[in-house]
């Protein structure tokens, strides 16, 4: 890509030689251009949540991608009230498991755990409200991350349902935990389900 500036604008200055090195392979060129230049609507209508994950591994630049998009999720006050956790060892997969409702899909190829940290937020507001704030900001951050590996050729499952104490024990955080997201590369590419008519979907009032 001779003309870098949407990978200067952006991706932050220390993620840019994983996610564009300085000599790619052609075949590496040409997927990094293609993702980059993915239209967005495509992307969203053809995602699909998928619980059947191969057994490979994820390259590195694209989940540095991945990290990237969910980094330029808008938040309250542009003052990214979460933290995502990355759960790379074995064993807190399996504890993962356990602490989400024994869903075995949870030990996915990436994890990520998203985490509301409120104390990031520093607007004059009652603390109920910047807690809702930064559950908002961590929901948002998944979203992106889902939507970019997507983008990626990838699949992904959003897990709601899991015991908060439980899922703080595996990653030995205080923080309350609002989603985890597990990815990798699909078994088999789902068809995306009819969604509601958007007559039934949208209220004007």
């Amino acid at each position: 890509m001779e003309d870098n500036r949407i990978l200067d604008s952006m991706f932050p200055s220390d993620i840019l030689p994983k996610v564009y090195p300085k000599e790619p392979t052609p075949e590496e060129k040409a997927e990094i251009d293609d993702v980059l230049n993915s239209n967005i609507f495509n992307v969203m209508l053809n995602r699909r949540s998928q619980r059947k994950f191969e057994e490979r591994e994820i390259e590195g630049w694209k989940i540095d991608i991945i990290f990237a998009a969910a980094d330029t999720a808008p938040t309250a006050g542009g003052f990214q009230g979460f933290e995502i956790y990355h759960i790379i060892r074995s064993e807190l997969k399996q504890n993962l498991i356990k602490a989400a409702n024994n869903q075995p899909y949870v030990n996915a190829p990436l994890v990520l755990v998203f985490c509301s940290n409120p104390s990031r937020i520093k607007l004059n507001f009652h603390q109920e409200i910047l807690n809702k704030f930064s559950v908002q900001d961590a929901t948002l951050a998944a979203g992106y991350a889902q939507l970019a590996s997507h983008a990626l050729g990838l699949s992904s499952i959003w897990i709601g349902m899991f015991n908060e104490h439980l899922l703080k024990e595996v990653i030995n955080t205080d923080l309350e935990p609002s989603s985890i997201l597990c990815i990798g590369y699909p078994k088999k590419m789902l068809i995306p389900k009819p969604k509601r008519n958007l007559t039934d979907l949208i209220h004007t009032v």
